[in-house]
């Protein structure tokens, strides 16, 4: 299993509790761990880089659908 398939696998048995206590927020895992729930996208964003750099780590908000994306699309954000 990859770090990637660890972590949403870690989002699948975390996510009836954060959509009942964080709907609409977004949540920050790394290494199959909930670290924490954000107002939004650029919050936890940030808070990824500052705590672990580039990653690889887990950005999703709750409640909402899941959208694949290919591998070969990597996201990149300019934080001020």
């Amino acid at each position: 299993m990859t770090e990637l398939e660890r972590d949403i696998a870690a989002f699948e048995e975390n996510q009836n509790s954060l959509e009942a206590s964080a709907m609409g927020k977004w949540v920050l895992i790394r290494d199959a761990s909930v670290i924490g729930t954000f107002d939004s996208l650029e919050a936890a964003a940030e808070h990824a880089v500052d705590e672990f750099g580039e990653g690889p780590y887990l950005l999703r908000q709750i409640g909402s659908s899941s959208i694949a994306l290919p591998a070969s699309v990597m996201f990149q954000l300019q934080l001020t």
